[in-house]
Order: structure tokens, then sequence, then C-alpha cells
């Protein structure tokens, strides 16, 4: 089973209605890059090397963003789809609405697959995971070192 890192934390910002509740929140061991993640498909067995999984994946990363910003979703089968959204501020007319004044942001979005048996929707991806709280793997700072051999 997945094991998902998270730690417990407090809210101090007083305009927060959650203001002074404690959140879990997701902990990364690390970042892995694009040629870490190219290796350890190899690894998984493929008859194709890190070097060429890498291109495709460069590839795949450079022409996603060319056919996002070409008004496009991206559906990755068994994956999700990547598409784009746009954070804007109002304006009290159609007419007078500008790109420059009024669009604040462009992102990119994530829609997990759910139709398939590896559903990747938050309540799967939830049933199948384990959390372990990273308190839990700190050392205890008034415990004994142990010698060394």
């Amino acid at each position: 089973m997945a094991k998902i890192l998270y730690e417990v934390k407090q809210n101090h910002n007083t305009a927060s209605r959650g203001y002074s509740k404690w959140y879990g929140r997701a902990k990364a061991l690390e970042s892995i890059n694009t040629r870490k993640l190219a290796s350890h498909i190899a690894d998984h067995g493929s008859i194709y090397t890190s070097d060429v999984v890498f291109g495709v994946l460069e590839k795949f990363r450079s022409c996603l963003v060319e056919m996002l910003l070409n008004s496009k979703r991206v559906k990755i089968d068994g994956l999700g789809t990547f598409y784009c959204s746009i954070e804007s501020s109002g304006c009290n007319t159609k007419e007078k609405y500008s790109v420059t004044e009024h669009i604040r942001g462009l992102h990119i979005r994530f829609l997990p697959e759910q139709a398939t048996e590896m559903d990747l929707s938050s309540r799967q991806f939830l049933k199948r995971a384990e959390f372990i709280n990273v308190d839990q793997l700190k050392p205890d700072p008034e415990a004994e070192p142990e010698p060394e051999p």
C-alpha cells in the first residue's frame, strides 16, 4: 500500500475561519525530476533505456504546453486530463472587459481519470493510501543516541 507522509500544522491566519485549528498537510520526501522519473520507468522492465524515456517525457512536456496554449484539452488515457483555466477579475460590462486589465492568471489544471481500474479520483486515491505522521519518523530529542558500532 502507498505511504503518504503528513504533518499536522496549526492555522495562524487570523483572517481565516479555520484560525487556530489544526490541519493535516501532505509532506513530500523529495521532488523527482524528469530524469529520475525516466530512470524509474526504465527500471520497471521497460525495453527502453532511461535516455529514451527521458526524451519522450521531455517531448510530452513541450507538446502538452503547446496544445494547452492552443486552447486544447489533453487527455492521457488512464491518467487524466490537463486543461487551462483563467483567473479573472470582474468587469461591469462586456464591452469594457480587457485581457490586460482583467486577466490575472492562466493556470494549468489536472482532472484525474475516474473511469478505469486505476481510478485516480480523490475518493479512490484516499482508499489506496496509508498515512504516516512525520512526527513518528523524527527521532525523540530526549532519547539517548544509539552507540556507534
